[in-house]
């Protein structure tokens, strides 16, 4: 790691002979993905398609082995469990109580045990992929082998990171619902049902501001070897005041994740539809409880690409994104630089 190279601000060399002028600073070094100085939006994004690109036999075999089992468990659990729910009870007004309770218990399970195995996949590939970005930034590639090896030791605190943030948004939804709620049991539901929804309002934006706070101690977590608690500080310290920037960073890389996934997912679907017993129209016109195996099958493979594409945006995305925080605060480019072997560079440009 040592020290930056003596000679002040590009040593003897940098600022050129007499009469020669000044250029500017030297191009930036750039042993991988990105040029090792503070990024911008497009070289973020950029940097991400560059590690897929770059690296894609073991992106792209990580993201579809993952994407495959996790939507296999998925397609079992809509088969098995959501195919046999009686949905059409949600639609008949002389639906008792106890049904409509036993068909919103039923789908609410199906809903859980599909987000949980959406959830483990996701933590999979955050981690692995985690690995992968990090190499490609200095430069030097690596096996679905090796970033497995990295990678596992940090997965179940991953895992609990990922289910702690969630257990964080809940709590604060509930506590924001809770005054609207008691309201609603002592004066009526007419009376506190639009308190309940103020505070369900003031929670989710107290909860965006909070998840984006933390939304760093992912990478912060696999990359520095640290446990759930000092992750999650650690990146409130490198999101402070940038919470705007990174918002608007995820956001975007969300928006371009969701639209190369439904561009890919939504002719699949109408494709499954086709294939199915009543066609498109009655697909489009059905509540959901006779959809079949052809459907879920047909629609889980474009299910299966989508993942296999968006996966590394967002996980790229957002390792970068840490990486270009402690490139700005800590003068991690320097580090780095050094790492990868650049010659005659401090990673600030500067030779």
């Amino acid at each position: 790691w040592g020290a930056p190279p003596p000679g002040g601000p590009g040593g003897q060399g940098a600022w050129g002979g007499w009469g020669s002028g000044w250029g500017g600073p030297p191009p930036a070094a750039k042993p991988g993905v990105i040029p090792l100085r503070p990024l911008g939006v497009g070289e973020l994004l950029d940097g991400a398609v560059s590690t897929m690109r770059t690296h894609w036999r073991t992106v792209l075999g990580i993201s579809l082995t993952l994407a495959v089992l996790t939507e296999i468990a998925a397609v079992l659990i809509q088969g098995f469990v959501l195919g046999d729910a009686d949905t059409e009870v949600l639609d008949d007004p002389s639906a008792t109580l106890g049904e409509l309770t036993d068909v919103m218990g039923d789908l609410l399970l199906s809903s859980a045990v599909l987000y949980g195995i959406t959830l483990i996949g996701t933590v999979a590939a955050t981690a692995l992929l985690t690995t992968v970005t990090s190499r490609a930034v200095l430069g030097r590639p690596v096996t679905t082998g090796e970033a497995w090896r990295d990678a596992r030791p940090q997965i179940l605190k991953l895992f609990g990171l990922i289910v702690l943030l969630g257990l964080i948004a809940v709590g604060i939804a509930a506590v924001g619902a809770l005054p609207g709620i008691l309201v609603s049991v002592s004066a009526g539901a007419e009376v506190g049902f639009g308190l309940t929804l103020l505070g369900l309002l003031a929670a989710a934006v107290f909860a965006a501001w909070l998840l984006v706070r933390f939304s760093l101690a992912s990478p912060t977590l696999m990359l520095e070897k640290q446990g759930i608690v000092t992750a999650m500080r650690r990146s409130a310290r490198l999101v402070r005041g940038s919470w705007w920037r990174v918002f608007g960073i995820q956001l975007l890389a969300a928006i371009i994740a969701y639209v190369v996934a439904a561009i890919i997912v939504i002719p699949f679907t109408f494709l499954a539809a086709a294939f199915s017993g009543d066609g498109v129209t009655g697909f489009v016109s059905t509540t959901g409880g006779d959809i079949g195996w052809t459907f879920l099958i047909i629609s889980g493979i474009g299910s299966v690409i989508g993942s296999m594409i968006t996966f590394p945006i967002t996980a790229g995305v957002t390792v970068l994104l840490y990486i270009d925080q402690r490139i700005r605060r800590e003068a991690l480019d320097l580090e780095l630089a050094r790492a990868a072997g650049v010659q005659g560079a401090d990673g600030t440009g500067r030779s």
